[in-house]
C-alpha cells in the first residue's frame, strides 16, 4: 500500500534518528562516490551540493547518506528505502513535490514502472540560530 507524503516526510525522521545514533564506523559514503551511475553533481559551493538524482525503473542504489537538505521530485515516484537497521519503508508521490529531509542514510530502489528523477539540495552548512 503507498504511504501519503506526509508519512514520507515523517519516516526521513526517522532515518535521521537511525544515522546519528549508528556507530561512526558504520556511517554510509557520499552518494556520488558510493553510485555515480545514478548521483551527479550539477552544482557547489561551501553552503550546498545539488545533486541529479536518476533511477531507471527497478534500479537499486547502494548504502549512501546525504546531509539535511531539500528534494523535488521531477517525476511522480515509487520506491523503497532500505534503512541501516533493515527497516524498509515505501514511498510515492507526484512529480514537482519539495520536501525538507534532515540527514540520512539508507539504500533506495525504484519500484515504479518508469524513470525516477530528483534534484536534492544538500546543505553544508549548519542551520542558523533563531534570535530570541
Amino acid at each position: 500500500m503507498k504511504k501519503s507524503m506526509q508519512h514520507f516526510t515523517a519516516t526521513f525522521l526517522l532515518v535521521a534518528l537511525a544515522f546519528f545514533t549508528m556507530p561512526s564506523k558504520m556511517v554510509a559514503q557520499d552518494a556520488t562516490k558510493k553510485d555515480p551511475k545514478h548521483y551527479k553533481v550539477e552544482f557547489e559551493n561551501d553552503e550546498v551540493r545539488i545533486l541529479r538524482i536518476n533511477y531507471g525503473p527497478g534500479e537499486t542504489s547502494v548504502m549512501h547518506s546525504h546531509p539535511r537538505g531539500v528534494v523535488f521530485f521531477v517525476t511522480d515516484y515509487e520506491a523503497t528505502f532500505l534503512l541501516p537497521d533493515g527497516q524498509k519503508i515505501e514511498a510515492s508521490g507526484k512529480g514537482g513535490s519539495t520536501m525538507y529531509t534532515e540527514a540520512s542514510q539508507h539504500l533506495p530502489t525504484n519500484t515504479g514502472d518508469a524513470p525516477m528523477e530528483v534534484i536534492q539540495v544538500e546543505f553544508k552548512t549548519k542551520p542558523k540560530k533563531k534570535k530570541k
